[in-house]
């Protein structure tokens, strides 16, 4: 059952959204060829802690860190580790943070140092993908719209949707329903409505969509060892219309990027 949010309760899940974005960002000063994922995620579980909240994903389902540390072909899910990173790397950095009993839960894929342009076009147009995505996320639209919307713009360059792993609910829980898969048939799925809140997050392939779990249980990999890109936001659902609860604001001021991406699901009164 989906639950819905009153409107208090979409602002205290703005404020762990924010959190887990100002994490996102003090991240993107650290990430660099020589850091270990493993530094990454103590860095990550101080500031965290520092700014009042859990973290999201520690101890969730027994996962025993802070991150979701996902290096070139790894899709999702990946544990950080002590192998310092590369330079020509990407790396699926996913965070969550807990605070007055609501979670935040976005991730953002970075680059490490000069990457191969063909990865950087991955990189590009899974995040455009995200935001197509965003702009279906509307009064009386369904969730095969959405997931539509990611899926035919993604495929018209060739590259595969993972089918396995979708977005969600979220609120009081990391995952409550609906699931958000990121593929689908328009006008199919559950309606959406107002006060829902979701996290949308393409999980797009270089290659083939098939995906292959590691021993550990956790990490998720291409099936034909292809880099994978992930980007994810949440958003709630506000008098027909989406707006972010999360920023990569934070983020692009340390990467010195100009975007303008986010302004159309932006609430004028919030400033990052």
């Amino acid at each position: 059952m989906v639950k819905i949010k009153t409107p208090e309760e979409i602002e205290l899940m703005r404020e762990s959204a924010l959190i887990v974005s100002k994490t996102l960002g003090m991240l993107a000063k650290e990430i660099q060829p020589g850091v270990t994922t493993l530094k990454l995620d103590q860095l990550a579980e101080t500031f965290i802690r520092d700014h009042g909240a859990a973290p999201g994903f520690l101890g969730l389902y027994d996962f025993p860190n802070t991150l979701c540390v996902s290096p070139n072909e790894q899709v999702v899910h990946g544990i950080p580790n002590e192998t310092p990173l590369a330079e020509g790397d990407i790396l699926s950095v996913d965070c969550g943070a807990l605070k007055n009993g609501f979670y935040g839960d976005h991730a953002y894929t970075f680059e490490v140092g000069e990457v191969d342009p063909a990865v950087k076009k991955l990189l590009e147009v899974t995040k455009a993908s995200l935001y197509r995505g965003i702009a279906q996320f509307r009064q009386n639209n369904r969730v095969g719209d959405l997931g539509h919307a990611i899926q035919s713009y993604t495929e018209s360059f060739g590259y595969g949707v993972v089918r396995e792993l979708v977005g969600h609910g979220l609120g009081e829980e990391m995952h409550e329903s609906p699931e958000i898969p990121n593929y689908g048939r328009k006008g199919r799925g559950k309606k959406f409505v107002n006060g829902m809140v979701i996290a949308i997050e393409p999980m797009i392939n270089q290659g083939t969509k098939n995906i292959k779990q590691f021993k550990d249980g956790w990490t998720i990999k291409t099936a034909d060892g292809k880099p994978s890109a992930h980007f994810e936001h949440n958003i709630a659902l506000i008098d027909g219309k989406p707006e972010l609860l999360s920023t990569f604001d934070y983020i692009y001021e340390v990467l010195e990027i100009v975007s303008e991406e986010e302004a159309p699901y932006r609430k004028a009164s919030v400033k990052p």
